[in-house]
């Protein structure tokens, strides 16, 4: 689900408690904060940085930052053992709020029923309305249907004070579990509960609606919506605008596209780029120029992401030659060449079955002395198993490899490519020539059933013993399958 149907991950990072972890200002960019940061490295203790740290020197607010902006950055076991260090030094008092956030944390780090037994043994003044909350919120993260609403009845049961972010966080059960016609049901008993519903709701009521192409529930929710003192954002009406899109209303959707740009702040080079995208759907060029020079004039200037959207709006109508006279205008301004920018293209071309073309301009930029990343050829790549021409498709996935050597950053080629390729190999390589890919190949996935089927097959073909391959595949824990047999038949054949 991209930005335009609305992030509903923001309703996940609403856990009960956040606000009491900032709440007494951000950061300074001092050491502790700064070091820690630093410390990306997967399984990299923040212990040893913590204990550096004298009583005096155990500023609350930073440390609640530092927990704050690890989670933002997904880093959960750092953050919760900043949690737990503070909580067993005694730095400050644990609120609920502040128990809240260590369960989502546990939750995280430990599991579920980590997170269940630490609310166990809390005491009952801690077992309040946020710490309560916190629980069925890791149920619907994990997308555990029953517990998630035996817990909700649980919590009206108790008459616990709910708030929207209860009945968001069952609205989003059911949104992220595909069952869309039940989250207008739970903003109507919300409403009827005496709760008005906030930002959230109403988005993911008209999602919920989006994507059951109920335009007519889609737009009575977001009339409703406009009817409150709730700001309606740019992408809601940018999702909207969508599914008119979708739908063949090209009117209406352009009646909700000027309610978007309306709603755009000055710089939000992000909406920029969205809207941008939109009007190529509709096929409007004038709109899209007009956007294009309009957000340079309020950005002030381009950055990669930007020519990467207005490429790839240029590569949906087809207009190549507008590609790439922008390709060229981006070349000539960088000087950080960025091969997601130029992929775009590449994309275009393979897509429009320009393959040869394709493969010709990324030649002519590694002529120019530019070292592509390994997925540039894998695009062109798998264009060519698509087009069933596996020769030249072997050929790129070498040079892809190839990019990967010497190098700390991990690629993952396409299944569908690697797999083409061995079957490929397989039926019609020389043994020699089926070695040499797999010695590649070997380096960025692991040896698989596929790739010893490749080498078993190939040397079956030229009558070479297979005993070895075998006792190998054996020794990486892949047994002999029904189509292991099957190649084996050809030998006896």
């Amino acid at each position: 689900m991209n930005r335009l149907k609305l992030n509903l991950k923001c309703c996940h990072h609403q856990v009960y408690g956040t606000r009491s972890l900032i709440t007494g200002g951000i950061a300074n960019n001092n050491n502790l904060h700064s070091n820690i940061m630093k410390l990306d490295k997967p399984g990299t203790s923040v212990l040893p940085e913590l204990e550096k740290l004298a009583k005096k020197e155990r500023k609350i607010a930073v440390l609640l930052s530092i927990i704050r902006d690890l989670r933002m950055r997904k880093r959960y076991t750092q953050a919760l053992e900043v949690a737990e260090w503070m909580h067993n030094a005694g730095v400050c008092k644990f609120t609920p709020g502040k128990h809240a956030v260590r369960l989502d944390l546990i939750s995280r780090v430990h599991g579920v029923d980590s997170a269940e037994s630490f609310f166990n043994n809390l005491g009952d003044r801690e077992k309040t309305i946020q710490t309560h909350g916190a629980l069925p919120h890791v149920y619907v993260r994990e997308r555990l249907t029953d517990k998630s609403l035996s817990y909700f009845e649980k919590m009206k049961e108790m008459g616990l004070p709910l708030d929207s972010l209860t009945y968001n966080n069952i609205m989003a059960l059911y949104m992220n579990t595909n069952k869309y016609e039940k989250v207008p049901t739970v903003l109507a008993e919300m409403k009827d509960n005496g709760i008005s519903p906030d930002k959230v709701s109403y988005s993911m009521c008209i999602t919920s609606y989006s994507e059951r192409s109920d335009l007519d529930g889609m737009e009575k929710v977001l009339q409703e919506m406009e009817q409150t003192e709730i700001r309606v954002e740019w992408n809601t009406y940018g999702m909207v605008a969508n599914v008119h899109i979708k739908a063949g209303n090209n009117e209406k959707a352009l009646v909700y596209l000027k309610k978007a740009e309306d709603k755009l702040e000055k710089k939000d080079a992000l909406g920029y780029n969205h809207l941008i995208t939109l009007y190529a759907s509709l096929g409007n060029k004038s709109e899209m120029l007009r956007l294009w020079n309009l957000k340079k004039e309020c950005c002030k200037k381009y950055i990669n992401i930007d020519y990467i959207t207005m490429l790839g709006s240029w590569v949906k109508l087809g207009d190549f030659e507008e590609a790439e006279k922008l390709l060229n205008e981006w070349e000539s301004s960088t000087s950080n060449y960025d091969f997601r920018v130029p992929n775009t293209l590449l994309v275009g071309y393979c897509k429009k079955g320009l393959v040869d073309k394709a493969r010709k301009m990324l030649t002519d930029i590694v002529q120019e002395g530019k070292t592509p990343i390994p997925n540039s050829w894998g695009i062109i790549a798998l264009a060519y198993v698509n087009e069933n021409e596996m020769e030249k498709a072997l050929e790129c996935m070498e040079l892809a490899i190839k990019l990967c050597a010497g190098t700390s950053k991990a690629w993952r080629p396409n299944p569908k490519v690697i797999a083409a390729i061995l079957s490929w190999l397989g039926d019609n390589g020389q043994v020699e020539e089926v070695e040499n890919f797999v010695g590649l190949l070997k380096n960025v996935i692991p040896m698989n059933r596929q790739i010893y089927h490749a080498l078993i097959k190939a040397n079956v073909r030229e009558g070479k013993e297979v005993d070895e391959l075998l006792e190998i595949m054996k020794s990486d824990k892949i047994e002999e399958d029904e189509e292991t047999k099957k190649i084996l038949q050809l030998k006896i054949n």
